[in-house]
């Protein structure tokens, strides 16, 4: 939905284009290989985009994929919750848009040795930034049978969890699980034939994993409001969920922002009451067809937009 985000920031961007230093600022706080970056700082020539990634590895590719965009890009290695500090540490008070594409990133997805990916045997990793955290492997090998199970039902709406959760223990018991074919092998023996035929048995289960390992629910509660926070007057936060604990978190912040806050039975609205953002999207807005034709991995994706319309 690269066009569709690039569209939802133009009016913000503009209505910065004739302001005195600096110019208009979008931060892009899920950067992976810099393709949204990119489109923004081509499309806008006076803008600035400060982007965010826990990935190392990440940060080092957009940075050379980005090079020829000079000051107006700056990669902050960072968690996107630390939002407030990229922003404040790159030199500004304020930001004119804020981008989170959600999730795994499809680098990561394709490099077997992360573990992000079910259909690839490779270590039961899946942090996203590997030089922190606990892997999903000790995880794995580490809760119990309820707090596995309560994790797939909590992050991965998995309705067999209480199954795969007794397979998993049952089966580390005689050997550890380090790699991400042992796990497979292991919910695929415990999935009843008619699931096997709907889907893939690992797929909600590696989501829910990926989502504790890195914590990603407590970061995107913290991460949202922050840059929520840092929007000045006409400034624009985009959303792509691609899972429906984060688009649920999304849709409540997002319309909270938007609703009156006054009291009931007042005969009048209170400006301090007041809406402090609009809804820009009806709904969740999802990839056309010749997008999921093209690139299935924008199948889930759940696109929502706001604009700060007046001061916090």
């Amino acid at each position: 939905m690269l066009e569709r985000c690039v569209e939802l920031f133009a009016p913000a961007v503009a209505a910065r284009s004739g302001a005195a230093a600096p110019g208009p600022v979008i931060v892009d706080a899920t950067l992976g290989l810099g393709g949204h970056s990119e489109a923004l700082l081509e499309r806008f020539e006076n803008l600035t985009v400060i982007g965010l990634d826990r990935d190392t590895s990440a940060i080092a590719l957009a940075k050379q994929r980005l090079a020829p965009f000079g000051e107006r890009f700056k990669a902050v290695h960072t968690v996107y919750d630390g939002i407030a500090k990229a922003v404040a540490d790159c030199g500004f008070k304020q930001i004119d848009g804020v981008l989170f594409d959600l999730g795994v990133s499809s680098m990561q997805l394709d490099l077997a040795e992360r573990g992000f990916a079910y259909a690839k045997d490779a270590p039961l990793d899946m942090r996203m930034d590997q030089q922190a955290g606990t892997t999903a492997a000790e995880l794995l090998n580490t809760l119990s049978e309820t707090e596995l199970k309560q994790l797939f039902q909590r992050y991965g709406d998995e309705p067999l969890a209480a199954r795969y959760a007794a397979a998993i223990v049952a089966a580390r018991g005689a050997d550890p699980l380090t790699r991400s074919q042992q796990l497979v092998d292991i919910l695929q023996h415990a999935t009843p034939a008619k699931i096997k035929a709907q889907r893939h048995p690992a797929k909600r289960v590696f989501q829910a994993l990926r989502v504790a390992v890195n914590d990603e629910m407590a970061v995107l509660a913290r991460a949202i409001p922050s840059a929520m926070q840092l929007l000045r007057v006409g400034g624009r936060i985009v959303v792509m969920s691609y899972q429906s604990q984060e688009d649920r978190f999304v849709k409540k912040t997002l319309s909270a922002a938007a609703a009156s806050q006054s009291p009931q039975g007042l005969p009048v609205e209170l400006p301090e009451f007041a809406p402090r953002f609009e809804l820009l999207t009806r709904g969740a807005e999802q990839a056309d067809e010749t997008e999921r034709n093209l690139n299935p991995r924008s199948i889930p994706v759940r696109l929502r937009a706001a604009q700060r319309v007046r001061p916090a």
